[in-house]
């Protein structure tokens, strides 16, 4: 290539250009990871052509040219530095950059002379059949790289590169990866904040040395990320080869993934915390569920190309959000919101304002503008956020009320999609959501759905009703979301203790297990439980109640009362019946690890449930699949208005938690069962619980999604062409988020 060629093209680019440059080695990178990642990585770069992709390989030139011609999954060079940086061709027309190569090969003694000099280091096994210009390349095992070997190659005026353990090259003093991007970038102006070099062995250690972006794969050689400071501009995922790479392009912003089918939820699959990213306590419950499907562990079936589309709370919007440890087959794409945008969306719209409408609980609706206001801005930047990563006729799966504006923005920005909805909570009489002060505009959002998802017919009817007469009714589904069954009874069985036999006068435990909420009516039951001591003396000093009660997210303070109502209730009846070292109320209002919770489930002769609302309640699934596996017989004591009650109403003792006495008299009718009667309890309850997977569920609710399932009705196809979306609020930042040594060829 001629210099006036690479005036020209750096003329060719308008100064105020973006420069975007990926960097990268061939093998173990590039050509790294499984076919699925590279074939993401090649249409990602596909659709953006303002990335140049330089490969800088240890490889000669016709080796390059060969993979060319025979991977379609390798990116389309613009430029190709070989022989480990002392070779720098031009892609387009496969020609050399001769006034590059002049000044990297100056001082280069040639092969055949660096062979003679090194001829009597047997050690050394030239690389014989394999091309190579402008180095000299030789295989030696780790324990032979001796000083002498080294002296040798210094004494010719040459510099060396050992990498992958076992690859040896001499090189020109001038050469080498970094420096051949470094001269490049310096003659085509690239600036160093435009660049993103990706490795894998120690002969791209000189690239992490130019203080430009980088990656280091997670199937590097070891010996690279041990030499490569720590430093904010390299990035260090646990993906191998291409994965990796596209990891990094997504979050710095450079590419943006599509997928057949976008996951939207308002958490990730995983939390921050500590600095590090930990998994979800439970194997159950819908984050691990939809991680489980969509990452291709549910059932050993392959999960759907899919995106998870979260909203990640950060300080900074401009800082990446953290690197989160996903596999190539669940990436996360995540929207960056503002702790203040946070507070006014979740703590205070969706807590305050549509929560107490879900729970039947108009009374305790409040609604403030600017929470409001935070409500619909990030509903907006959802849409934005899932538009961006839906391929043309993508599925998209919302969760929750989080999200009840997106379909609306969506389906005037992406017609072609298919949106559906799964409503983990209650779905109220229309009567009560009619209460909310902006129940039109969720309303007309709603109805832009193509499906709607419940756990229970009852809550689909008061979806159907409350869209009756809009013009155009989603298609509804009723799926029932239940538990991974064998993983849980697998647990408990190992977590069976012997226990000795119970006596007349043995302790009886009655557990509850459930978050900070006044829907879960913890106040109810402590009152309850007061009662029941003051009717039956003979339970006194007998009866314990334990209930295990973390504390809802830090700022939501539509549950600051009934914390302070629930520890007065705990304190008060706990110094009216409790002596001699008996407490009837064992409060703990902290997260327990799952397998403890599964401890608990073991030692509990009644697992007691009172939401006065409940979307499914899966804890007292969990407690009885517990129970049946361990052969221990238990009493589940079942809110009625729980969705798990349709399911497990037919063999559990339902309760009312409207109904102070029925509280009472039930779970005194609990505790007087005999163990025949217990173990009968059981087993029919047992024969209620799901035979099919939370995986299976969760593709079965995809397919209904696209329209090859569900209850239909009636639709009015003109009225679904017309937007019902508000005008977008402003915009919130969207950020996206070995193989075994071959020779040089």
């Amino acid at each position: 290539m001629s210099e006036q060629a690479w005036n020209n093209t750096v003329m060719a680019r308008s100064p105020e250009q973006d420069v975007r440059v990926l960097v990268a080695d061939l093998d173990g990178t590039l050509l790294g990871g499984d076919e699925a990642s590279r074939r993401r990585l090649r249409q990602a770069l596909d659709r953006h052509p303002d990335i140049t992709v330089v490969y800088a390989t240890g490889r000669g030139l016709p080796s390059v040219r060969g993979l060319l011609d025979r991977d379609p999954l390798l990116p389309v060079p613009r430029w190709i530095i070989a022989d480990v940086g002392a070779s720098v061709v031009d892609a387009v027309g496969m020609t050399h950059f001769d006034a590059l190569e002049t000044e990297l090969r100056a001082g280069w003694p040639g092969s055949e002379r660096i062979r003679s000099a090194l001829w009597h280091f047997p050690e050394l096994v030239h690389q014989d059949g394999v091309a190579q210009d402008g180095r000299c390349s030789f295989y030696l095992a780790p324990e032979h790289l001796s000083p002498e070997i080294i002296a040798a190659v210094q004494r010719l005026g040459c510099s060396w590169v050992y990498s992958a353990g076992c690859y040896f090259d001499v090189l020109p003093p001038q050469a080498g990866k970094g420096q051949a991007v470094q001269r490049l970038a310096g003659k085509l102006q690239w600036p160093r904040n435009g660049l993103l070099v990706a490795g894998d062995s120690l002969n791209d250690l000189s690239l992490f040395q130019l203080g430009a972006h980088g990656v280091i794969m997670g199937n590097s050689e070891p010996a690279l990320p041990a030499r490569v400071p720590d430093s904010p501009l390299v990035h260090r995922p646990p993906l191998d080869g291409a994965a990796a790479i596209l990891d990094a392009l997504e979050r710095l912003g450079w590419v943006r993934r599509t997928a057949p089918v976008v996951i939207g939820y308002h958490r990730p699959p995983l939390r921050w915390s500590q600095g590090r990213w930990r998994p979800p306590t439970s194997p159950n419950g819908i984050l691990p569920t939809l991680a489980s499907v969509l990452g291709g562990a549910g059932d050993d079936a392959p999960g759907p190309d899919a995106v998870w589309a979260a909203a990640l709370v950060e300080e900074d919007p401009d800082i990446p959000p953290p690197a989160a440890p996903t596999t190539p087959s669940l990436p996360l794409a995540l929207l960056t919101v503002t702790p203040e945008q946070w507070a006014g969306y979740f703590h205070g719209a969706c807590k305050e304002t549509l929560w107490p409408a879900l729970m039947s609980q108009p009374q305790l609706i409040r609604r403030r503008p600017s929470q409001w206001s935070d409500y619909e801005a990030v509903n907006a930047a959802f849409a934005r956020h899932i538009d961006a990563h839906a391929e043309r006729g993508a599925t998209v799966w919302l969760h929750d009320y989080n999200l009840w504006l997106v379909p609306g923005i969506l389906k005037a920005q992406r017609p072609d999609l298919r949106i559906g909805l799964f409503h983990h909570t209650p779905f109220p009489a229309p009567e009560v959501f009619q209460q909310l002060p902006d129940a039109e505009q969720l309303r007309r959002s709603l109805t832009r759905l193509d499906w709607a998802g419940f756990h229970t017919a009852a809550f689909a009817r008061n979806f159907r009703r409350l869209l009756a007469g809009t013009g155009r009714t989603p298609r509804t589904g009723v799926h029932p979301l239940g538990i991974d069954r064998e993983a849980l009874s697998a647990l408990a069985r190992s977590r069976v203790r012997a226990e000795h036999p119970p006596t007349g006068d043995a302790p009886l435990l009655v557990l509850s297990v459930e978050r900070l909420d006044y829907a879960k009516a913890p106040v109810h039951k402590v009152r309850a439980i007061d009662a029941l001591l003051e009717r039956e003396p003979r339970l006194r000093q007998r009866l314990h109640f334990r209930l295990v009660c973390p504390p809802a997210e830090p700022g939501i303070h539509a549950y600051d009362a009934t914390r302070t109502a629930l520890e007065r209730a705990v304190a008060e009846v706990n110094a009216r019946w409790g002596g001699a070292g008996w407490r009837p109320v064992d409060y703990r209002p902290y997260a327990l690890p799952f397998p403890a919770v599964v401890d608990h489930y073991l030692e509990a002769d009644v697992f007691w449930v009172t939401s006065l609302a409940d979307g499914m309640n899966l804890a007292a699934k969990e407690y009885v699949a517990a129970r049946s596996a361990a052969d221990r017989p238990g009493v589940l004591v079942l809110s009625r208005h729980t969705g798990a009650a349709e399911q497990l109403g037919p063999a559990a003792l339902l309760t009312d938690p409207h109904s102070p006495q029925d509280l009472v008299d039930t779970l005194h009718r609990a505790l007087s069962l005999t163990p025949a009667q217990r173990a009968a309890h059981t087993a029919d309850l047992a024969g209620l619980l799901d035979s099919r997977s939370p995986a299976a569920w969760a593709r079965t609710i995809l397919t209904e999604i696209r329209g090859d399932g569900g209850t239909t009705a009636p639709e009015d196809h003109a009225a679904a062409q017309r937007s019902t979306a508000e005008t977008p609020p402003p915009m919130l930042r969207s950020t996206v988020r070995r193989q075994a040594p071959a020779p040089h060829a």
